[in-house]
Order: C-alpha cells, then sequence, then structure tokens
C-alpha cells in the first residue's frame, strides 16, 4: 500500500514543481511540454519511459506531434503519493526545467 500525500504535502511538493498543476479534483498533477518536433517528443517520452520503468510508477500521457501532457497519480493511494513527486521531479530534470 502506497500512501496518499496531505494537503500540506501537496502543497509543500507543488512549490518545488513550478511547472506542475494540481488536477482540478486534486488527485493527479499535470504537465504539458512542448518539443521540438515529433523525434523529439518521442525520445523524451523513451527515457522517461525507462525511468519510470525502474520506479514502477508510469505516467498517463498523450502524444500529438510535438506536445506531450502528462497526468501523475497513484492509483493504490487514490491519488497523490510520493512516487507521483518524485517522478515529477525525474520528468523535470529531463525536460531540463
Amino acid at each position: 500500500m502506497v500512501d496518499r500525500l496531505t494537503d500540506t504535502e501537496i502543497s509543500a511538493a507543488l512549490n518545488g514543481l513550478t511547472d506542475w498543476q494540481l488536477r482540478e479534483d486534486g488527485l493527479a498533477i499535470t504537465r504539458t511540454l512542448k518539443f521540438g518536433d515529433f523525434a523529439e517528443a518521442f525520445g523524451f517520452m523513451s527515457r522517461i519511459a525507462i525511468l519510470a520503468e525502474k520506479a514502477d510508477h508510469h505516467p498517463e500521457w498523450f502524444n500529438v506531434y510535438n506536445k506531450v501532457d502528462i497526468t501523475l497519480t497513484t492509483h493504490d493511494a487514490k491519488g497523490l503519493s510520493q512516487r507521483d513527486v518524485d517522478l515529477a521531479r525525474q520528468i523535470d530534470a529531463a525536460a531540463g526545467a
């Protein structure tokens, strides 16, 4: 079982994740990234897929051409967990944020 973050923990985490938004229901964080073209976007997704697989925590994402929409939530916690925050930080690092 994975612990769900409290509202205080979510607020603290979002202070360090400036490009992420709390989803309206408060159960996920989202970010949209734009790249130069499809190959760059797909390459980024491939790099993140390897990180996610190693962490056994996988994003929900959607890609059209040079745009990647990412949603992070932890289904076992029925909301946000530290796993989401950790993966968001890795995504930010890979994106150069």
